[in-house]
């Protein structure tokens, strides 16, 4: 499983040849549809449709995760304090992506020290 989190979804959203490469190889890979939890869309999401438009058609295509059940909120907050870094929606990505999965992102710090206390969880620049 492949999950984004917030500069995952900004990168591979822009109307870029790199992204659109990029989307192309996870297709070919079998690795679609991406996984977004749904509270990752508070960080690249404005509420302005002229601003979101991008953002919106790429969500489209991904499976965007809606319900958060207690025991990944509880796990996250394990791995923020094991790590002592993280955003409350790093962590949530970082568990998402449990056991064994990969996720894409450009924050690179934060996810990879919390991955280091998840199970099997590998960080890779989106």
């Amino acid at each position: 499983m492949l999950v984004l989190d917030s500069g995952g979804v900004s990168r591979l959203a822009r109307r870029a040849q790199d992204a659109a490469a990029t989307i192309a190889v996870l297709k070919r890979d079998g690795l679609w549809p991406l996984v977004v939890p749904s509270v990752v869309l508070a960080e690249p999401v404005t509420g302005r449709q002229r601003f979101d438009a991008n953002t919106n058609r790429f969500l489209k295509t991904c499976d965007v995760r809606e319900l958060l059940p207690e025991r990944l909120a509880r796990r996250a907050a394990e791995l923020r304090s094991r790590a002592r870094q993280g955003s409350a929606v790093d962590a949530i990505v970082v568990v998402t992506a449990e056991p064994d999965g990969t996720v894409l992102s450009d924050d690179l710090k934060d996810l990879r020290a919390l991955a280091l206390y998840s199970d099997g969880v590998q960080v890779l620049r989106a």
